[in-house]
């Protein structure tokens, strides 16, 4: 059936309802005459009589109230169903998937994701935890959580964390047996704890000092894809880990763990949740997003990628 007839059917109810075209037409916003050439038309469509006129009164023939019996419950599930929809974009409840990094996870998910649970029991966040690349409208994603450098320029970008500021740590134990690296260019000869991302294979360690750019492919005999299990080895002497600064510090502060090549090891732009577009945007998403945003002078914006491999 075409949208004008449903648009038909829907002023024939109203009609019914008011037993009155001047009503009907205040309420739908026409004029009466219309209303009634409409309802006409209508009625030499179906071939049947739906309303009988007089000079006082409208009311609805047998065949009419026939109908209306019908219209009446369907547009109303019409309507129930046009109010949740409704109560998607205005009531903080629902479903948010997310697609997050490891670390991520680890540092910026994690310390806020019990305090997002209380404040919003009606909203399910439904969280996977992925080292690769996603693309989230292919994999049924409502936002992701990353480093900057890996958001997409397309995609609606909100900081979730500070800049953030690599560590290259190993335990104690692991010195006294192994002289500690003065420059990147040493860790061959080192122990490592490697990190996969995904199908993108191992990361390769990167530093900066005074504008020199390097990257180092390490090795050892351990390889993670979680930065809790990271560390973990880290503090059992496996080899040296690349951390970050904000996840390591209360380690190397309590003795745990020392850090070394510290000045190879520059702040860069930390984490971003990303999404991909403010259209029509659900209220648990938008709760979700400033709930998680940095702080109310963070910038939302669409990204331009710089190039890096970084977790």
């Amino acid at each position: 059936m075409a949208d004008a007839d449903l648009d038909v059917l829907a002023a024939f109810v109203v009609v019914a309802e008011e037993r009155s075209f001047t009503r009907a037409a205040r309420r739908l916003a026409v004029s009466p005459s219309a209303l009634s050439h409409a309802i006409r038309r209508l009625e030499e469509r179906l071939g049947v009589r739906l309303l009988a006129r007089t000079t006082r009164s409208v009311a609805p023939t047998r065949a009419g109230s026939e109908l209306l019996s019908r219209l009446q419950p369907a547009f109303q599930e019409v309507q129930d169903a046009l109010d949740r929809l409704t109560g998607f974009r205005d009531r903080p409840a629902g479903h948010v998937r997310l697609a997050v990094s490891p670390m991520a996870a680890t540092l910026v998910l994690g310390p806020r994701l019990g305090r997002f649970a209380e404040d919003y029991p009606d909203i399910t966040v439904d969280v996977s935890t992925r080292a690769d690349r996603v693309d989230l409208v292919a994999g049924g994603f409502d936002a992701g959580i990353q480093l900057g450098e890996y958001v997409e320029r397309d995609m609606v970008a909100v900081r979730v964390s500070a800049d953030q500021r690599a560590a290259i740590v190993a335990a104690p134990r692991y010195f006294e047996t192994h002289p500690k690296p003065l420059s990147p260019r040493d860790l061959p000869h080192h122990r490592c704890i490697n990190f996969r991302r995904g199908q993108s294979g191992l990361y390769r360690w990167e530093f900066e000092k005074n504008g020199h750019a390097l990257s180092v492919a390490v090795s050892g005999s351990v390889v993670v894809d979680s930065a809790d299990l990271l560390i973990r080895a880290a503090l059992d002497g496996a080899g040296l880990a690349f951390g970050f600064d904000v996840h390591v510090a209360p380690l190397v502060a309590s003795g745990a763990l020392v850090r070394v090549l510290e000045d190879w090891c520059p702040p860069f732009a930390g984490y971003f949740l990303y999404y991909p577009s403010r259209r029509q945007q659900p209220a648990a998403l938008s709760a979700f997003i400033a709930a998680m945003r940095l702080d109310a002078g963070s910038t939302t914006t669409r990204r331009s990628r710089t190039p890096s491999r970084r977790r």
